[in-house]
């Protein structure tokens, strides 16, 4: 009788948990049993397995053998467990010492062939095994730098079973011939899901995408746009057809600041799990932007599918942008539904297989026309949609949920003097960054010692007695409280805009300026504050 024990992990979400796997051989008809509550594709590993290691050059045990995987209770899925089923299979039959492998985290899908081909959510998986107090992986080649991110923690990245069995048991290690270059690697087949992308992508360098200055006009949403930059506001662009309130949002990430190490992490995890992350790239260091279509369902945003729940796009957004343009157009529900994780930042789905608490920590970016024609607002154009139409259109954009967005801003029809440039461009992505940076820096630096990084987290009650405004300041703001023009969490996202109004300016704290800007920027009522103001000291 032999037995051994290695240890694997088990994505639940985006979370992870430390699974031992267990190899027991016994006398008797020589037989294969898999028990540990694994689904479908796990349990097919006991055919890879045994073609892998007899391909590798192992013998295969002709003993009846039991496979556990405890945490009994814990679903299983995926076919990342086969390289240690593997691994406890040859200890338990003495191929190589059980020792060697009972500390060891091993995470990886194998071939028929003894190849071991990369799965997807190592960095989760590695991060779990670190806060389990493991200090050594094995996993695929192609996947050694994603878990190599995970610091305090060994990484052994394998090409194929014969190299890991000559690893533990001090043998030569065999060169497997490499993939010819210019060739697919079929290897890689299994980290990228089509169509899990949902709209979603890393965000190209500034330098070479889409630059601000390409946008005519539109300096009030130009401004809107920094002002949601700087302190990552919720924004809505209402406008008519081709005002540019697309053109804003998709050069939104170019200004954006670089993710924190901490903020890669977390966004790489999501990807990773969710197969979208890019080969070749185990770090993802800007800000994802994610634009679902308008048809999606509810299940494609918050997160969803058969089994285990996989990340939405608010999800795949997370430290990022998620843009619905059309937004009048997405389903009441769908858009209700954005209520919850837009207020606690992380979203959480029960299934019957179980529940996901998933991070969803985004800035929403909504456009939205007038009407259904779009000619609502535009003078000298006939509007042929009924009053009766346009109010349920406009209504399907519910009061809780634009309660939560902090700017409103129109985007006005642009002019030919603009088209033409007569006015002059506008400012470059570039420039706009840099003050969104700075305006960034002095935040992080007045919250160094909260939980909290920017001003859209900070907590009401955190802004009326810690965080105060210049004295008189909101007089105007109470004034709006008791005509009904605010509501108390409004209030709060008023005084979170007007701080960053007043980073991006260089004041030491709010004044009535900044807080006559934030509240025409949410209310829509004109304050007399000129374009602009705020922007600089």
């Amino acid at each position: 009788m032999g037995f051994a024990r290695t240890c694997s992990v088990a994505l639940v979400g985006v979370e992870g948990v430390v699974v031992e796997v267990q190899a027991d051989l016994e006398p008797g008809v020589a037989a294969f049993t898999l028990v540990g509550l694994p689904d479908k594709s796990l349990s097919e590993s006991r055919d890879r397995v045994r073609a892998a290691v007899v391909n590798s050059g192992a013998e295969w045990p002709q003993k009846k053998l039991t496979v556990g995987l405890s945490p009994a209770s814990v679903p299983k899925s995926g076919s990342g467990f086969d390289l240690a089923v593997a691994a406890a299979v040859l200890g338990a039959a003495e191929r190589i010492d059980p020792r060697t492998i009972a500390d060891l985290v091993l995470i990886g899908e194998l071939g028929l062939d003894g190849r071991v081909r990369p799965v997807r959510g190592v960095l989760p998986a590695v991060l779990a095994a670190a806060d389990a107090g493991y200090h050594q992986v094995v996993v695929p080649e192609q996947t050694a730098g994603e878990a190599a991110l995970v610091p305090g923690v060994s990484v052994l990245g394998v090409r194929t079973l014969r190299q890991l069995i000559a690893v533990l048991t001090d043998e030569p290690v065999p060169d497997e011939e490499p993939t010819e270059e210019g060739r697919p690697d079929a290897m890689l087949a299994g980290l990228l899901v089509p169509g899990a992308g949902i709209g979603t992508g890393i965000a190209a360098d500034p330098a070479e995408g889409p630059d601000l200055a390409d946008v005519a006009g539109q300096h009030r949403a130009r401004h809107a746009l920094e002002i949601a930059a700087a302190g990552s506001h919720h924004l809505l662009l209402s406008g008519p057809p081709g005002a540019g309130k697309t053109m804003l949002a998709e050069r939104l990430p170019g200004i954006l600041p670089p993710l924190t190490r901490q903020e890669s992490l977390e966004v790489t995890a999501v990807h990773s799990v969710a197969g979208i992350l890019p080969p070749g790239e185990p770090l993802v260091r800007r800000a994802p932007y994610c634009a679902p279509h308008h048809s999606a369902t509810m299940q494609s945003l918050v997160g969803g599918g058969n089994g285990l729940p996989r990340p939405g796009a608010v999800s795949l957004a997370h430290r990022g942008i998620l843009f619905l343009d059309e937004a009048p157009e997405f389903s009441g529900k769908v858009l209700d539904a954005l209520r919850q994780p837009l207020e606690s930042g992380h979203v959480v789905i029960a299934r019957t297989a179980g529940v996901v608490r998933l991070p969803a920590r985004f800035l929403l970016v909504l456009a939205a026309n007038p009407c259904p024609c779009g000619r609502h607002t535009l003078q000298g154009v006939g509007c042929e949609c009924p009053s009766s139409l346009i109010r349920r259109y406009q209504a399907r954009l519910s009061g809780p949920l634009l309660d939560r967005v902090d700017l409103r801003v129109q985007a006005e029809p642009v002019t030919r003097a603009d088209l033409l440039g007569q006015g002059g461009r506008g400012e470059t992505t570039a420039a706009v960054a840099a003050r969104v940076h700075e305006a960034r820096a002095r935040a992080t630096a007045r919250l160094a010692d909260t939980p909290w990084s920017v001003n859209s987290e900070i907590p009401g009650h955190e802004l009326r007695t810690r965080y105060l405004a210049a004295p008189g300041a909101l007089a105007a703001a109470e004034r709006d409280i008791e005509r009904g023009l605010l509501t108390a969490r409004g209030l709060d996202r008023v005084l979170r805009v007007a701080w960053t109004v007043a980073d991006l300016a260089g004041h030491e704290r709010p004044d009535s300026g900044d807080i006559a800007l934030a509240l025409e920027m949410r209310t829509g009522i004109a304050r007399g504050v000129p374009v602009g103001a705020g922007e600089r000291a």
